[in-house]
């Protein structure tokens, strides 16, 4: 091929020419022959060289025994193969035969070497056909692989594989006759099966593999032990919930499907089993006593029986503090797999005999438990790679146990393979007032949308319509309570209140805003302070006389009426009413037989006589409280148009009571004496009558302290002192004492009166 360019103005104009050469066939090279099974045909291929660009003929020559010559020509252009239609017959395997190909065209021509070969070096088998398995006994020991094959077949090759396998076995079977027995095909495995024929041991070629036989061999009894872990939770002060967990048997071990594991637990001490169950999960969960020591067994079983149990002494994981692992931390390595290493547990490290480093998924909240993991680790050892059941973003509690007989110790850890912010935020729930602080409840984030480990909360709070920053608390994920207190808020005053969480790539958006108000309740510490020192000035100040007697003073005036109870009057009594004649004869009797026979120690019978309802009060606190100066008798006292007994001007009673004597008066103290010239027919004058010993009842009160009353009489006092030294307030309503009635005459003595506190009886 030449190329030749013009350049113009334009553009280049390029001009190839293409030059096609003729040429002589090249040789025939590797050709070879075969035949198909006995019954077959020869067919013969080359290679045929470089292309002559010409019609090539090819010529397929074939001599045998007794000049037997067999000739093909192929008028392809493109011809390498020829089948020469006929079937070399077994007869003489040993005779042989050559063949030879010729090419020819216009230019000339070119023959192959010559191809010298017997019928067993072409003739290649048919695949063997009709495969078939055979268990005897239904035992997986004595296995029988059987096939049907050609006649001339001397030579057969099996192989074998599980189904989930790569490798093949390989066996070579001489004079098999279609029949050959395998004695290490595992039990319980699905297998594949090819076999390939040969006529002879050195000549000639392999068959193609057969179509493949697949089988699954029969079940045997399980071999293996189960790998058991229990966790054991206390549920009341007599109680327990263990949990157990086991792994299923590898097939090797199983050898069959497992139909089902029973599970016995009983009590060491007892030896007897307490409880046998069956179940087909991989767990088992029981409530028994916290008392005694239990232990339990658990074995699988398949058709064919059941494995050796594993036994476990239910022990407290975690109540050997000296044997608690030390400085555990897990670390990402990769998407799928997690390292965990600790230290030895200080001084009891040459006690541990093994470590066991379990995991789960952490679901916060969620109501079935995940599936739980844990593998087994020699004591030298101090780290495991976590790699069964690992996802990315999703953040799984780990513990490290360290075992020693019948006693174990623990530690934890959280870890995540990979993690980023989570997705959303808390929700708040809940906000409730307790004691000036406010309680929070919240919603924890789902599994899914936390995207690895959460580290710590964020609670956020501001003034309602303020612009000013957030202030927050920042709570570690591990001790925080749901609710959490908070106790900065100010009271009436209205805030926001939203919350966020973080992981260690960053913190998530924030959730839902609460409103709230804390209603202002005083927090008790801000009283203890000023109640304390107001206790101490108050014990200060009584303790001094003269305070402590005005205090008492002022608390007395201050009592309400209602504290007093209310003394009754004589002169209603039922008796005095209803037996008047009957009193005033006992009563001359009486005196008739005192006067006759005095006797000394007898008291002087008093008589109370009747008083007129116009008298006067001496004392009328409540239109004049001022007292009277030093000295002088109750003088210009108010005077109503009702009360005629006595006046302004009229002088006061011979016996009327001071308010600075010390005396004391008796409340129904006696108002007329009985002397010589006193009798029941004359009663006492009204210039013997005190005034102050009796009140109509509508003339307000009695005073409390009688003998304190003003008088006419000088009492010698101090000059210095112009106040009273006590005040005398009422004690005993009006309403509580009422006159005597006409009907019980002038005279009413007190033996037939009994007095006390809440009543009169007479």
């Amino acid at each position: 091929m030449t190329r030749f360019e013009y350049v113009g103005q334009r553009s280049p104009l390029v001009v190839v020419l293409l030059f096609i050469f003729k040429v002589v066939p090249e040789q025939p090279q590797n050709l070879s022959c075969i035949q198909k099974g006995e019954r077959g045909t020869v067919r013969c291929t080359w290679d045929r060289g470089q292309d002559t660009h010409l019609y090539t003929a090819y010529t397929l020559q074939l001599k045998g025994p007794k000049n037997l010559t067999w000739q093909k020509q192929c008028n392809d252009h493109y011809c390498d193969h020829l089948d020469l239609g006929i079937n070399l017959t077994p007869e003489s395997p040993e005779s042989s035969y050559t063949a030879k190909v010729t090419a020819i065209n216009s230019l000339g021509s070119a023959s192959s070497f010559p191809s010298s070969f017997t019928l067993l070096d072409i003739v290649r088998p048919l695949p063997p056909w009709d495969i078939r398995i055979k268990f005897v006994n239904a035992s997986v020991s004595r296995c029988t692989l059987q096939w049907r094959d050609e006649g001339l077949v001397l030579l057969n090759r099996l192989r074998y594989r599980p189904i989930n396998s790569r490798s093949w076995n390989m066996v070579n079977a001489t004079n098999a006759k279609g029949r050959h027995d395998l004695l290490d095909l595992k039990p319980f495995t699905e297998y594949e099966f090819q076999i390939s024929s040969k006529l002879h041991l050195y000549k000639g070629s392999w068959s193609d593999w057969s179509e493949s036989l697949r089988t699954q061999t029969p079940e045997e009894e399980p071999t293996g032990t189960l790998d058991v872990w229990y966790m054991r939770q206390h549920i009341d002060y007599n109680r327990q919930q263990i949990s157990l967990f086991w792994k299923n048997l590898s097939l090797s071990e199983a050898k069959g499907k497992i139909l089902h594991y029973q599970v016995t637990l009983q009590e060491v001490a007892g030896g007897k089993a307490t409880l046998q169950n069956i179940t087909e999960h991989t767990s088992w969960t029981w409530v028994i006593p916290r008392t005694g020591n239990w232990a339990v067994s658990v074995s699988a079983a398949n058709s064919k029986g059941s494995s050796l149990p594993t036994h476990v002494n239910i022990t407290d994981l975690c109540g050997a503090g000296l044997l608690a692992p030390q400085q555990v931390s897990a670390n990402s390595e990769g998407v799928d797999n997690l390292m965990v290493t600790w230290t030895p547990p200080g001084k009891a490290a040459a006690a541990v005999q093994e470590y066991v480093v379990e995991w789960r998924e952490l679901h916060p909240g969620a109501s079935t438990q995940p599936p739980l993991g844990w593998l087994w680790s020699p004591p030298y050892n101090l780290s495991a790679l976590i790699s069964e059941n690992i996802k990315p973003y999703i953040c799984y509690e780990i513990r490290v146990h360290a075992l020693s007989g019948d006693q174990g110790g623990c530690n934890s850890i959280r870890g995540n393979s990979k993690h980023k912010a989570p997705l959303s935020g808390p929700h708040i729930n809940a906000i409730s007032e307790e004691k000036g602080s406010i309680l929070i409840s919240w919603n924890e984030i789902p599994a899914r949308e936390q995207m690895g480990c959460i580290l710590h909360y964020r609670i956020y709070w501001k003034e309602q319509d303020s612009n000013s920053q957030p202030q927050l608390c920042e709570i570690p994920y591990r001790v925080s309570p749901n609710p959490h207190p908070i106790d900065s808020l100010r009271p009436r005053v209205t805030y926001i209140l939203w919350m966020t969480a973080l992981t260690a790539a960053g913190e998530s958006p924030q959730g839902n805003e609460r409103e709230f108000c804390l209603q202002g309740k005083a927090n008790w510490s801000t009283f203890v302070a000023p109640s304390i020192c107001m206790g101490v000035i108050m014990v200060g100040v009584l303790s001094v006389r003269c305070f402590r007697q005005k205090v008492f003073v002022l608390l007395l005036a201050l009592r309400p009426q209602w504290c007093s109870k209310e003394i009754p009057d004589p002169a209603n009594s039922t008796w005095a009413k209803n037996y008047p004649i009957v009193e005033e004869k006992t009563q001359l009797a009486l005196d008739r037989l005192l006067t006759d026979c005095p006797t000394p120690e007898e008291p002087e019978t008093l008589v109370i006589n009747k008083v007129l309802h116009q008298v006067t009060p001496a004392f009328r606190r409540s239109h004049h409280p001022n007292w009277p100066e030093k000295g002088q008798g109750v003088q210009g006292h108010y005077t109503s148009e009702e009360d005629t007994g006595y006046s302004a001007s009229s002088p006061p009673p011979p016996r009327a009571l001071t308010a600075e004597t010390g005396q004391g008066v008796d409340l129904y103290k006696v108002l007329g004496s009985k002397g010589p010239d006193s009798t029941p027919g004359n009663p006492a004058s009204p210039s013997t009558v005190l005034p102050v010993d009796y009140l109509p009842a509508y003339e307000g009160y009695l005073p409390s302290n009688i003998d304190y009353l003003p008088s006419h009489e000088p009492s010698i006092t101090d000059p210095r002192e112009e106040l009273p030294q006590h005040i005398s307030l009422s004690i005993f309503p009006s309403s509580s004492l009422h006159p005597l009635t006409s009907s019980c005459g002038e005279k009413l003595t007190l033996d037939q009166v009994k007095m006390g506190c809440g009543s009169l009886m007479l």
